[in-house]
């Protein structure tokens, strides 16, 4: 990476994810190949904080995204080795707390607390409103969670930008290792946003399919489902990593941010930002666009996205150009923890050595031109981009 202090590389050497298709890595890989049953909201069924060492008090004080986060970050610190159980809690094994940081992102924070809070000062008055409400729903919550729970002391911070939350805060954290501030950090993205006011919403915008059936760059994409979960990763020092043994999915080589300055939800003619993304993230890498062999894309299902994320990927690596995954037919959207859960996915790709299929896709955009999988598919593991917009 170009900010990288005395040639410091970053690598995943843990990784954890909450989804609507499955909690714990095994579980998430293989509901990537499941194929869903049709539903517009996907939500996380099976989900019991207590699991994760979470008492029924401690979980009443922190709101579900949080709850979510702090399971994500469970399952990646055990992964990394860095902690014995994921009900544990205090510092973690082998790493200087003062070095140890967290990034997790939220797109929209405690939106549930924030509802269920309204509703009861509406019905009640003031005097019942919890004195919890603000801390519950402020979008650092996760963050400030894990951090509490495993005695993190470096930097804590949160991103908030819309679905490329998790994207964000990982490639940020990475910066953060790459340029010395930490030599372990806990970073990802958890959303926990289904509430009735922001589905309506939602439903409103006319973002979401029709058919509760989500068909990234299909024919007949018609809109997204919308989700929520949560998606960790232990980043490292690699030399850190190498001198306690422990084991590496990938290196981040590089990162890309940038802005359409087009318009609120509809991207920019041509893919121009998406494109300009792509090429930053390579330039940082030092890599060029023929180096790369997959494409893990935002693939949210809309007409526009779709069709503006083809255009770019097809520019800049011209064809037959890499493989390209959309997961989002299986996960839904889930917002501020989508890209979290695409680099999870990208990390297990590397660790098995296959391409997770694009589900709920039969026919793809005869438009787009780009080599969409639709079944899981052998992969030689080399450079891998993943997209969030």
């Amino acid at each position: 990476m170009i900010e990288s202090r005395n040639g410091r590389k970053v690598v995943i050497t843990g990784v954890g994810v909450v989804a609507p298709c499955g909690t714990g890595a095994e579980a998430f890989w293989s509901g990537l190949a499941t194929p869903p049953e049709p539903a517009v909201i996907r939500r996380v069924t099976d989900f019991n904080p207590e699991r994760w060492g979470l008492s029924r008090v401690e979980a009443r004080r922190v709101d579900r995204f949080a709850q979510f986060g702090l399971a994500a970050a469970a399952q990646a610190l055990v992964d990394a080795g860095l902690l014995s159980d994921v009900t544990a809690a205090g510092p973690l094994s082998g790493v200087d707390p003062e070095r140890a940081g967290t990034l997790i992102g939220s797109g929209i924070g405690g939106s549930l607390m924030w509802e269920e809070q309204a509703y009861r000062r509406l019905e009640r008055g003031d005097r019942l409103v919890s004195p919890l409400t603000v801390p519950m729903v402020m979008p650092n919550a996760a963050s400030a969670a894990v951090s509490l729970r495993w005695d993190l002391r470096g930097p804590c911070e949160t991103v908030s930008t819309a679905c490329a939350t998790g994207t964000h805060a990982i490639a940020s954290a990475a910066r953060w290792v790459a340029a010395g501030r930490a030599d372990v950090v806990v970073a990802g993205g958890a959303e926990a946003a289904l509430s009735d006011t922001n589905v309506a919403g939602y439903a409103n915008m006319r973002a979401l399919s029709s058919t509760g059936v989500s068909r990234p760059f299909d024919v007949d994409r018609d809109g997204f489902c919308v989700a929520e979960g949560a998606a960790v990763v232990v980043l490292e020092e690699a030399g850190h990593a190498a001198a306690r043994g422990a084991r590496a999915y990938t290196r981040i080589a590089g990162t890309g941010s940038t802005a359409d300055a087009h318009h609120l939800t509809v991207p920019a003619p041509g893919g121009r930002g998406a494109l300009a993304c792509m090429r930053a993230a390579l330039a940082d890498a030092g890599l060029s666009p023929a180096d790369v062999t997959h494409v893990n894309a935002h693939g949210t299902s809309t007409v526009l996205n779709d069709a503006t994320e083809a255009q770019a990927i097809r520019e800049l690596f011209r064809s037959p150009g890499p493989a390209v995954s959309a997961i989002k037919g299986v996960t839904g959207h889930a917002q501020g923890a989508a890209g979290a859960m695409e680099a999870v996915a990208v990390a297990l790709a590397y660790e098995l050595r296959t391409l997770p299929p694009t589900m709920g896709t039969s026919t793809v955009d005869p438009a787009f031109k780009i080599d969409v999988v639709l079944e899981p598919r052998p992969w030689e593991p080399a450079a891998a981009i993943s997209n969030s917009f």
